[in-house]
């Protein structure tokens, strides 16, 4: 989870993609399913895990690994004008995070089966260089919290 947060801010800067006279950049997406578990949570589970989906009639296993889940906290800048340096530190939230890379996931309802529960979802195209730039494939999030997988 850590390289896809890094990927999107590295997409969010510099020039803006699809402006005209400017090109996309190549920057792809992971097509998969991203995985949030709350602090509330996340003491149930282990570092590795996976899921299963189904789509088609077919069912495979996804394994990932889950990750600390951060957040930004203090940040500070240096200086009062364009060329100012920031930076900004970042603390656990006590949460966990994953993505289950699945390349062939499709942009149409799956059915997803993570942490004992059962639900449909319907992963959604991503766009890195915003839409004028073309697809970098479907992904969905699933969030766990005490109230279930939703």
């Amino acid at each position: 989870m850590p390289i896809l947060v890094l990927l999107v801010l590295l997409t969010a800067c510099g020039t803006q993609a699809g402006a005209p006279g400017r090109p996309c950049t190549e920057i792809a997406a992971l097509v998969g399913i991203n995985v949030r578990i709350t602090p509330s949570v996340a003491g149930r589970f282990a570092d590795t895990t996976s899921l299963e989906a189904c789509w088609n009639g077919s069912c495979h296993t996804y394994p990932f690994v889950l990750s600390p889940a951060t957040t930004a906290a203090d940040s500070t800048c240096a200086g009062t004008g364009p060329d100012d340096t920031c930076s900004a530190q970042v603390r656990e939230t006590g949460g966990k995070t994953g993505f289950a890379v699945i390349p062939e996931l499709p942009a149409a309802p799956v059915r997803v089966t993570f942490a004992g529960e059962t639900l449909t979802v319907t992963p959604k195209a991503v766009y890195p260089n915003g839409p004028d730039c073309g697809t970098g494939g479907p992904q969905v999030e699933l969030t766990v919290d005490e109230n279930g997988v939703r």
